[in-house]
């Protein structure tokens, strides 16, 4: 369905965008439309703000981690050791449940 179908389009405005990357957006509003202050670049997804001397910062992405960078987070090198200590010497005082197979 083309403009002809639907009728007159509302008078329309461009506005710039710029990201920190240096990309240009130009999306179009109505004219009697709110422009928002921050509009998402198309091209690398970062925000893209009205003033090209100073754009949005990009958002800080937090590293992935794993289990173990977490425990590392709460629990010192020694606290790690006495912790594995620990766990040993249950294992060691259990009953025969893990048997140890030497290699022929």
């Amino acid at each position: 369905m083309g403009e002809a179908e639907r009728g007159e389009s509302a008078p329309r405005v461009w506005v710039s965008f710029w990201c920190s990357n240096g990309h240009e957006t130009r999306p179009s509003f109505a004219t009697d439309a709110a422009v928002p202050d921050t509009w998402e670049c198309p091209r690398c997804g970062f925000p893209a703000g009205r003033n090209q001397q100073n754009p949005p910062a990009p958002p800080r992405v937090e590293p992935y981690k794993t289990h173990l960078a977490y425990v590392k987070e709460r629990r010192s090198d020694s606290d790690g050791e006495a912790i594995l200590a620990e766990a040993l010497q249950r294992l060691r005082n259990s009953p025969a449940t893990f048997r140890h197979i030497t290699p022929a």
